[in-house]
């Protein structure tokens, strides 16, 4: 009888499992998540060979902040939610210019090559595969793309995060030249503001 009351008397305990994650659902909820590519990997054990599923995922805000997560399990769901995971860890900040980017950028990764150039408003983004996909993630919305070298769906999104990593905003570059920042700025901008100053 003395048990029951104080179990009565003691207050509910609250599950702290639900909030945990709580601010982690909203992050969730913001972010872009795309799967780019899932492929069936081997390794060989002495029993014979353990099969697993290698997963690249690209995570983005859509406003400058991309990353992207190798996730590697027995199954896909597993392999999915590892890889978006160590993107949301990875995340970098890339400075845009509009919906675009400030500049032409070259990048390497493994045997892929990757050139990213400036494009006009409404040009919209002119790539595909996994340059797209990392591209739209960070939100740029007009761009012209060619990748040169390997279709390795992995080293290509890897090659255009690096291209991204490369890029400098137009005061960068302008203090790094020593010049005026009207003269690195895109020709469509410049226009715009010659127009202003009249």
């Amino acid at each position: 009888m003395a048990k029951q009351q104080r179990e009565q008397q003691r207050p509910p305990q609250r599950d702290n499992r639900d909030n945990r994650g709580g601010d982690n659902r909203e992050d969730r909820e913001e972010l872009e998540e795309r799967v780019i590519d899932i492929k069936r990997v081997a390794k060989v054990i002495k029993g014979g060979r353990r099969f697993a599923f290698r997963t690249v995922v690209v995570v983005g805000d859509g406003q400058g902040r991309v990353g992207i997560g190798i996730g590697k399990a027995r199954g896909v769901p597993d392999s999915i939610r590892k890889g978006s995971d160590r993107a949301r860890r990875q995340m970098h900040k890339v400075h845009l210019s509009g919906t675009t980017i400030p500049h032409t950028v070259v990048a390497h990764y493994g045997g892929a090559e990757v050139l990213l150039k400036p494009a006009s408003p409404g040009t919209g983004v002119i790539a595909g595969g996994g340059v797209r996909a990392v591209l739209e993630a960070v939100g740029v919305r007009d761009i012209l793309t060619k990748s040169l070298g390997s279709n390795n769906l992995l080293n290509v999104a890897m090659a255009t995060l690096a291209a991204l990593e490369q890029i400098r905003s137009p005061q960068e570059l302008a203090a790094m030249r020593g010049t005026d920042i009207n003269s690195v700025r895109p020709f469509w901008e410049r226009k715009r503001v010659e127009v202003a100053n009249e």
